[in-house]
């Protein structure tokens, strides 16, 4: 049995974040896409917000270990541990990622993790 073609473009969204390839996001989420990041009450809208505010994160690796994604015709789940590394400073974190997805693109992305403030502080640091 093949995956389902939601499963698939997570799996190539996150893949290709992983490899460090700019365009990860812009081709997998709508023009309109709702982000939520972790720890945030305000969501990024529209896929140029989103593609800005990574525009900080130069010289910061990401290395996302898939657990397991689920997905059905709207939705996508991925169960991710990722490990972030800027110079020496390294941390890790486990998260449940969640998009709707419709005609293939991400339209909303919420994410929770194990520890919320441990990744709002980690990403304060490098701000």
């Amino acid at each position: 049995m093949s995956e389902h073609p939601n499963a698939v473009l997570y799996r190539k969204m996150m893949q290709r974040f992983e490899e460090g390839h700019a365009g990860a996001f812009e081709e997998a989420v709508a023009d309109d896409v709702v982000w939520w990041h972790i720890g945030s009450s305000d969501p990024v809208r529209g896929k140029a917000a989103l593609l800005q505010s990574m525009q900080g994160m130069v010289g910061v690796e990401f290395h996302v270990d898939v657990h397991d994604v689920l997905a059905t015709d709207e939705h996508v789940v991925g169960l991710v541990t990722a490990t972030v590394r800027a110079g020496d400073d390294e941390f890790s974190y486990r998260t449940a990622e969640i998009a709707h997805v419709v005609d293939g693109k991400v339209v909303e992305r919420w994410a929770f993790s194990d520890d919320t403030q441990a990744i709002i502080d980690f990403f304060a640091r490098l701000g």
